[in-house]
Formats: C-alpha cells, sequence, structure tokens
C-alpha cells in the first residue's frame, strides 16, 4: 500500500508541475527529510549522531590507506593551525653557471620587455631577486615571502601563510621556475600584486600541427535520436565542512563561516547569527546539508528504485579553507573518501565520473606540471593516486581509466558501453582566479602542462570510433573570463572548434557555486549566430550556499543514441529556512523543482520539437530571446543564484553584459567583447 501511495503520489505532482517532458517521470514536487539524522548511514560515531546540538562526527576508514581517521582531523572546535607532516619538497640549488646563464637571460627579458610600467618594473625586478634567492639558497625562499608578505600588508597571518608549512615552499619552486623578467613575472604581478602589471594580451597561437587530422568535410552525418531517454545527475562543489560547529556566528567579519574560530567584529563576543545546523549563507556544507541533499536526490528525480544511468561531478569537495587550517593532505583525503562512499550509497547505481576541483587537494589548487620534473613534479601524485584507488574501490572505471588518471593529474577518458566517451580535465592547469602557482611558469606556452594534449589525442581517437564525448572539468573556460588563463583557453577553443558538434555533445563545468552556461561558435567566435553556434557548456549550481546561495544539484534527460541533453531539471533548497528548522527533528530541509530548461527559456523559440536537443544553436537563440526580452535576463540571473533571497536583478548594462558572457567560451572573448563586472550574483 505504500508503494501505491508513493506512485499515486508521484502522478499527481507531475500532472500538477508539467515538468516532464513526455514518457519521463520525476518524483513529487518538493520533499523534506526528516529532521533526525540518518544514523543508520554509518557503523561508528565519535560522537552522538542523533543530538542536534553538534554535527555528526562519523568514524571513517579510508579502503584506499586502511585507516581510520581521528576524530581530532574534524574536530570543529579544535582546528588545526599548520601542517608538520609533508611539508612540501624545495627545489635543488643552481650552480654558478646556470645563475650567470639566468642573469644573463633575465636582464635580456626585461629589456625587451614592452609592457612595462614603472610600479610594473619594480614589481618584476623584485620578483628577480627572489628568483635569484630561490635558486641559490631555496631555504631562504619561504622567509623572504614572509618579509614581502609584511611589507607589503598582503595578508593578515603572513608567517602562517607564506611560511615554509604554508604557501611558501609552493611560491619558491615557482619563482624559481619561472621567466619572472617576462610573461610569467607580468601575470603574476597582475594576479598576485594588486594589478600593478597590465595583463598580458593572449600570446598568437599556432596550431600547425596540433591536429593528427583536418576536421572532416563534410561532416559525418549525425547520429539518430533513440528516443529513448537517459538520466544523468549532475553534481558540483558540495564542500562538505566536517567542521562545521552548530551555533557559531554565520556572519563572520571574514574567513569560512559557522566555525568556532570565526567572529563578528561588530559583535564580539556575542554571536550577531548562531549557525543553523543545515548551514547559512556564508558557510560551507555542514553532514546535515548533504545527507538532506543526497535523501531527497533519488525521491525528486525519480531513480528511488533504478538509479541513474550515470553521474557526473566537476569538483570540489572540501571546504574552503586557507591553507593553514586545512593542515594537511589528511583533510584532504578524509573528504574525498566520505564524499565518494555516500555517492556510492546514497545515489544508487550508476557510476560516478567525477573531476578534481581546486579545492581538492594540498596545497589547495596547486599542481604542479610534469616538466617540473621529479621531485618537484611528483610532489601531489599523492592526491591523483588515492582519487583513483577511490574511483577503482567505488567500481566506477575501468583500469585502463585508473591508469590514465594517475599518469594524467587524475584526468582520465572512460568509453562507456553504450559508446559515450567521457573525457575530464584538471582545470587547475589553466585557472587563474584559483590561484594555481605552477601555472606561472612558461606561460608562453598554451598547454605547459600536457593537459590539452591528452584532451586533443583522446578526441582524435573518438573521432576515428565514431563516438560522441562529453568532456568535463571544473574551472570554468569562458563566461565572463575572470576564471581562467587566457592562452589555455584560447588552444581550448579551437580544440573544441575542430571536433564540434559532431564529436563533442557537451561540455559541463562547476567551480562558480551558480547556475550559468556559455556558447562555442565556429572560427574563434567571430560571427555568432544560429549557424555557428557549435556546442554549449553548462555551469552547474553547487549544494554548498556559500556566498550567498542556496543549496542545489541538477539532472539531465539526454538522448541515449546521440548524448545531446533534451530537457535539464534543477533543485533547489531555501537557505533561508534553514533557521527555523532548529530546535526540533520532524523536518530537514526542502529541496524544490526550480525549473525545466525547455519550459523556461524555450517558449518563444520556434521550429523546436519537444525532442530537439538543448545544444548550442538552441542556447543561441535563447540569447536572442533575450535580446528581445530582457526579463529572460532577469530570469536567468534569478536562477544563476538558485532563487536566493539574497540575488540582485540584473539591469542596465547588466543585461547585455550577461547575454555576452553567455557567447563567451573563452576568457580572450569575454575579455575582448563583455562589459566587465556582472559575472557573479554573490
Amino acid at each position: 500500500m505504500r508503494s501505491l501511495a508513493l506512485l499515486l503520489l508521484a502522478l499527481a505532482a507531475r500532472m500538477a508541475s508539467g515538468a516532464a517532458a513526455a514518457g519521463v517521470s520525476l518524483g513529487p514536487s518538493s520533499f523534506a527529510v526528516t529532521g533526525v539524522f540518518p544514523s543508520s548511514v554509518y557503523s561508528s560515531y565519535y560522537n552522538n549522531p542523533t543530538a542536534t546540538s553538534a554535527q555528526p562526527q562519523p568514524v571513517i576508514t579510508d579502503p584506499v590507506l586502511h585507516k581510520i581517521f581521528p576524530e581530532s582531523l574534524t574536530d570543529p572546535v579544535h582546528i588545526p593551525q599548520n601542517d608538520t607532516k609533508d611539508p612540501h619538497p624545495l627545489p635543488n640549488k643552481a650552480s654558478d653557471s646556470l645563475l650567470f646563464a639566468h642573469a644573463v637571460e633575465q636582464i635580456l627579458s626585461l629589456a625587451n620587455n614592452s609592457f612595462l610600467t614603472s610600479a610594473c618594473a619594480k614589481c618584476q625586478a623584485a620578483l628577480e631577486v627572489g628568483k635569484f634567492l630561490a635558486m641559490a639558497a631555496p631555504e631562504q625562499g619561504p622567509a623572504l615571502a614572509v618579509a614581502i608578505c609584511h611589507a607589503f600588508n598582503f595578508n593578515s597571518d603572513c608567517d602562517t601563510m607564506f611560511g615554509v608549512l604554508g604557501i611558501g615552499a609552493v611560491v619558491t619552486q615557482v619563482v624559481a621556475n619561472a621567466d619572472v623578467g617576462g610573461f610569467d613575472g607580468q601575470m603574476l604581478c597582475h594576479n598576485f600584486a594588486n594589478g600593478v602589471c597590465p595583463i598580458p594580451p593572449v600570446s598568437p597561437l599556432n596550431i600547425t600541427g596540433w591536429f593528427a587530422k583536418p576536421k572532416p568535410s563534410p561532416l559525418p552525418p549525425p547520429k539518430t535520436p533513440s528516443g529513448k531517454r537517459l538520466k544523468v545527475l549532475h553534481l558540483s562543489d558540495v564542500h562538505i565542512d566536517p567542521r562545521f560547529d552548530n551555533g557559531a556566528e554565520a556572519n563572520c567579519t571574514t574567513g569560512l563561516c559557522c566555525r568556532s574560530n570565526v567572529k563578528n567584529d561588530a559583535t564580539f563576543p556575542n554571536i550577531s547569527l548562531p549557525a543553523p545546523r543545515y548551514g547559512s549563507f556564508l558557510c560551507d556544507s555542514p553532514f546535515s546539508l548533504v545527507l538532506a541533499g543526497l535523501q531527497s536526490i533519488p525521491v525528486l528525480t525519480g531513480t528511488e528504485h533504478t538509479g541513474f544511468d550515470f553521474t557526473v561531478y566537476t569538483g570540489d569537495l572540501v571546504s574552503h579553507d586557507p591553507d593553514h587550517q586545512l593542515s594537511s593532505r589528511e583533510y584532504i583525503e578524509y573528504t574525498e573518501t566520505v564524499l565518494y562512499d555516500l555517492y556510492k550509497r546514497q545515489l544508487g547505481s550508476g557510476p560516478v565520473y567525477a573531476s578534481l576541483g581546486n579545492h581538492d587537494t594540498y596545497n589547495q589548487a596547486q599542481d604542479a606540471p610534469h616538466a617540473l620534473g621529479p621531485p618537484l613534479a611528483d610532489q601531489f601524485q599523492w592526491d591523483y593516486d588515492h582519487l583513483a584507488g577511490l574511483w577503482q574501490h567505488e567500481q566506477w572505471l575501468p583500469e585502463s581509466a585508473i591508469t590514465l588518471a594517475r599518469a594524467h593529474y587524475s584526468a582520465y577518458m572512460v568509453r562507456r558501453a553504450d559508446g559515450l566517451r567521457i573525457i575530464t580535465i584538471n582545470t587547475d592547469m589553466c585557472a587563474r582566479r584559483s590561484a594555481n602557482w605552477f601555472n606561472y611558469i612558461n606561460m608562453t606556452s598554451h598547454d605547459p602542462s600536457g593537459m590539452l594534449r591528452f584532451v586533443t589525442d583522446e578526441l582524435q581517437d573518438a573521432e576515428d570510433a565514431g563516438d560522441r564525448v562529453w568532456i568535463m572539468g571544473h574551472v570554468l573556460a569562458g563566461w565572463d573570463g575572470g576564471n581562467a588563463l587566457g592562452n589555455p583557453t584560447d588552444l581550448f577553443y579551437q580544440i573544441v572548434d575542430r571536433f564540434s558538434p559532431h564529436v563533442i555533445a557537451n561540455i559541463f563545468w562547476g567551480h562558480t557555486h551558480e547556475d550559468a552556461l556559455s556558447i562555442f561558435y565556429t572560427n574563434n567566435g567571430t560571427v555568432q549566430n544560429r549557424d555557428t553556434a557549435l556546442v554549449s557548456s553548462w555551469i552547474t549550481p553547487s549544494l554548498t550556499p556559500l556566498t550567498n546561495l542556496n543549496s542545489g544539484f541538477r539532472m539531465y534527460e539526454v538522448d541515449s543514441s546521440t548524448f545531446d541533453i533534451l530537457d535539464a531539471y534543477t533543485w533547489m533548497a531555501d537557505v533561508a529556512t534553514f533557521p527555523a528548522l532548529d530546535g526540533q527533528t520532524q523536518f530537514g530541509p526542502t529541496f524544490e523543482l526550480e525549473y525545466s530548461t525547455r519550459e523556461a527559456y524555450g517558449a518563444n523559440i520556434t521550429g523546436w520539437g519537444p525532442n530537439d536537443p538543448l545544444n548550442g544553436t538552441w542556447w543561441h537563440l535563447v540569447t536572442e530571446q533575450m535580446d528581445k526580452d530582457p526579463s529572460l535576463v532577469e530570469t536567468f540571473t534569478t536562477f544563476q543564484g538558485k532563487t536566493s533571497v539574497l540575488t540582485q536583478p540584473c539591469t542596465g548594462q547588466c543585461v547585455p553584459a550577461k547575454i555576452c558572457y553567455m557567447r563567451s567560451g573563452s576568457t580572450a572573448l569575454a575579455l575582448q567583447n563583455c562589459i566587465p563586472g556582472f559575472g557573479s550574483v554573490q
């Protein structure tokens, strides 16, 4: 009888909402889990998991490392200040002859640099001094970084942030290997010294010989739709915070709120807003919110008994701690173990294909290119090995993909039995705002890490086999141009052009925590219309509310032959309601259907049937409708913040800016064409 009642409820919700396409069933329009934490999820806990005064602290065993993580690792009251277990290596001391050669090289580089201003010249000259110290006496590099930090007030805790146990060893490695008198130095001074150097233009790109074969002309005929729809879950940026402290300051002045070590300067020692146990707008996801979301997903998507065909996870598992609070790589391993285990157990059948986010390593966002050579190139291998081991343990990837993940910075290709290939990218290798310091070595190269060489070769194999591909990564390539570096995204755009639309079906990103999209066009986007649109890249909303957002997730309906997306459904939970859930255990957060993409944007797009794909052409037509009707941009902006009460309206110059962002698949296009300053609703 209970099963029959649930079925009738689901049918009624479907008829009421009209959200699902013909032949596809969803769950109810909303669902509230019980307020009691599901203690059966784990066999044992360090504390009482049913208490509402604190977040549960489960006992977690790592199946790869065969160890139990200690309670002190996630103790919300005693947060560590530094890693004393696994400091990073420092570069080898250079010979006198090499020092001389570099001195000549850098002086000539400075003399020939046409972009220098006075402040810029001073910054690059200072980097020169740091370079020679880093090469001749590397053990002094972190001390120099601390001294410079104090002198220019770069951080409130210079000794911790830039010391040898913080980011100081990484900075020393980068300065020792970068061309600080040239392009590398200009970008370092632009990104890390308050923009004293202007951002250099994208370097000229010569792709002669890059592609093994020219683009087929004519293109092979498109695959015939099967009429069968797959259900694919897209999760991103969960950012679980196992140190979340119920009742701590949720409106802190600086840092990650809902922690015992933060305060509101205006009200301290009093707490202005006690942290609700399901989270708040300036906080990452507590265990309770993560479990509430994962419990709601199968019910709302109608996959309780079937599971998803597969799930894509576009990175960022770990909380937004500064490096010195992460304490060690063990905190990263703990988080990876917890969340991938929960995905396996809570989401049902179907593999999870995951990419690495900028917070999913230690130090955060840091990944060293192979070109550095050992031991520097190997210092993050522990993370790639651990991730590969977990994905293998959960039986999500075949051995061939596991081998690739270990060799390519956790990136891999997997060919599914249905013919779809998933290619993942470690976007730390092209990230700008998230600050992988190692990207500032050899920046005139469009692919210093070899990541895009790997992607190109895999796409060529897919084209030769007649397969379609989904590409997924964390940091988006375009939008407003603020997240990724110009050179690698310029090359990536040419790769997408070469292999679209016949090979690449869709691209997926995360990172911003917001709901957005950008389109790739032929010929580097010089002409942007329905005929030149190639493929769309979906930027999915986050589960974490940080910053000022609601909590959300998405599911795609996908044709099982073409692997085109036919509709996308986004759910959200209103974070503003979370404080009212404290003090009781009857109800937890309510996740509800926010919108269907086809219904929200497709009403005035003519000639597009219910089974036609939401591809690059469709999305370009959406932007044309936005040009005619700015209220559609306001709808887009509302969804961008997951209908948060804190999202501000988009008016004036914001309207053409967002349309331009949607048409910008690379940093270079966005910076060249778009009005800056409207990329985020946070």
